[in-house]
């Protein structure tokens, strides 16, 4: 099994920083991709950005620019650092991971509990 665990959210200004982090641990041979996706209140989850093990990004239109994802391949860790926060960012941040146990294994995808992260004055 695989558990991926969140930290870094919480209540920021607009204009304000947050930087996000996302460990991997138990049964990996390799992730790729890693990413994070948010979904605010009454709105689908939609990808925010994604992170490929050779370090290749995307991100939503939305947040280029203001945001940028990050990984340690060593320690299957993922980060997103948010600048220029707006209100309109205000969502719960889920962790997303596709996950290969072993070099046999069909890759799994896997996500985080998520962490709220709120902008507002």
């Amino acid at each position: 099994q695989v558990q991926l665990v969140e930290s870094g959210g919480g209540l920021v200004q607009p204009g304000g920083s947050l930087r996000l982090s996302c460990a991997a641990s138990g049964s990996i041979f390799s992730i790729d991709p890693m990413a994070w996706y948010r979904q605010a209140p009454g709105k689908e989850r939609e990808l925010v950005a994604s992170i490929t093990v050779n370090g290749s990004t995307k991100y939503a239109d939305s947040v280029k620019g203001r945001f940028t994802i990050s990984r340690d391949n060593a320690k299957n860790t993922v980060y997103l650092r948010m600048n220029s926060l707006k209100p309109g960012d205000t969502a719960v941040y889920y962790c997303n991971a596709l996950v290969r146990m072993s070099i046999s294994y069909a890759p799994t995808n896997y996500w985080g509990q998520g962490t709220q992260v709120t902008v507002s004055s």
